[in-house]
């Protein structure tokens, strides 16, 4: 049966964040909230995203936490997907975890918005 539940604007916005992070970048779970409108509400990220509908095909695996890990248990099918997704993505992990100065989303907007200015 299908879900009929109306989105709510605080997923809505989170889903739409979520679906800009680009091909191998990540962007941690405090930083969605926030460019989402939502503060510190770093959990509602993770509950938005247990809600999305399949549909929307959300690429879910680029959302990490701030310590630039992956938030399931490690030995968890849920993890070793994630890892397996971005992995293929070309982001690169150094003992468990994603140097988020290389590889976070927004460090790729900065560049380049900034790239030309201090050449």
């Amino acid at each position: 049966m299908p879900d009929t539940t109306t989105p709510t604007p605080a997923q809505q916005a989170v889903w739409s964040v979520v679906a800009a992070i680009p091909r191998g970048r990540v962007m941690t779970y405090a930083e969605v909230a926030d460019r989402a409108g939502l503060g510190r509400a770093a959990r509602m990220v993770s509950s938005a995203l247990r809600t999305a509908p399949a549909h929307m095909e959300l690429p879910w695996q680029r959302v990490i936490n701030s310590q630039g890990k992956i938030s399931f248990p490690k030995d968890s099918a849920a993890y070793i997907k994630q890892y397996e997704l971005l992995l293929g993505e070309g982001v690169v992990f150094t003992n468990g975890r994603i140097n988020l100065k290389v590889f976070m989303a927004e460090a790729v907007i900065d560049e380049q918005l900034w790239a030309g200015f201090f050449k």
